[in-house]
């Protein structure tokens, strides 16, 4: 979606908030930062911690071109994962900055409607548009989303396109169950530290994209809505542009706040108003 190697939804400058976690992951010396891609095999993760956690399922996280053999039974478009909510009518406005200090419009809205996808999966419908500071559309995407059994929320394709010196490039576009491409997992119903996993199948048209949660619960961020710590924090590649990274964080209740591009200048893409229905 986003008009450079990473091609997921919101989804840059530094945050004024980052802890020692982000640090090493920026490259920086702490005392600045106060204030290759995973190899193939489905991965099923339980929890760590008491006997009770132990006991809690997790999905299977899939990694490179795997196949990801799910049951459409399985699935609900009523999204509900702590830190990927997605609730109908929930409308996030972001703000873009470059390095350069140009600044771009997101904004992205969980419509009442669903998608039957081509593996059978049915899937809730999220519009983002992109508009530029003269408030002209750059980039339109329908996505796809829905939720497991066990509370994991995946990623069943986008239909995008941007407008490029008046022509129409549709890179990124895919379907899981078309040509091949296969789902992705957005975020795990029991998200920790060391989950690796794909968030993209749609490797043919350029949408490869995986993560790496690199901690839980112990980031805190600043963005324009608001204040936010106990967040998910993890760092985003993609196997086509291996110098290509992204750091993401998710707040409870909230979803994605903040991504910082580490590979384009520190760019950054913040929250700056989100309502509900």
């Amino acid at each position: 979606m986003n008009t450079r190697p990473l091609n997921r939804m919101r989804r840059r400058r530094l945050p004024t908030l980052l802890t020692a976690a982000a640090a090493v992951a920026l490259g920086m010396p702490l005392a600045v930062a106060v204030q290759p891609l995973p190899s193939s095999g489905v991965t099923n993760v339980s929890a760590t911690g008491d006997s009770a956690s132990r006991t809690r399922a997790e999905c299977q996280l899939p990694r490179g071109h795997e196949h990801a053999d799910l049951d459409p039974a399985d699935f609900t478009t009523k999204i509900d994962n702590p830190y990927f909510p997605m609730r109908p009518g929930d409308r996030k406005v972001w703000r873009e900055t470059a390095p350069d200090g140009t600044r771009q419009k997101i904004v992205d809205l969980v419509t009442h409607r669903t998608r039957l996808i081509a593996n059978g999966v049915t899937a809730r419908v999220v519009i983002a548009r992109v508009s530029d500071e003269r408030g002209r559309l750059v980039e339109r995407t329908e996505e796809w989303f829905a939720q497991d059994r066990v509370g994991c929320v995946w990623y069943f394709g986008e239909d995008t396109y941007k407008i490029e010196d008046g022509t129409i490039n549709t890179e990124g576009s895919f379907e899981a169950g078309v040509n091949g491409a296969e789902p992705g997992v957005q975020m795990p119903a029991h998200p920790r530290a060391g989950m690796i996993f794909r968030l993209e199948g749609g490797y043919r048209t350029g949408a490869a994209d995986h993560t790496e949660i690199l901690s839980v619960g112990t980031e805190q961020i600043e963005v324009p809505y608001g204040h936010f710590d106990n967040v998910v924090f993890n760092r985003d590649t993609t196997p086509l542009h291996p110098k290509a990274a992204e750091l993401w964080f998710y707040a409870k209740g909230v979803g994605g706040v903040l991504a910082i591009d580490i590979s384009d200048g520190d760019s950054r893409e913040e929250l700056v108003r989100f309502t509900r229905e």
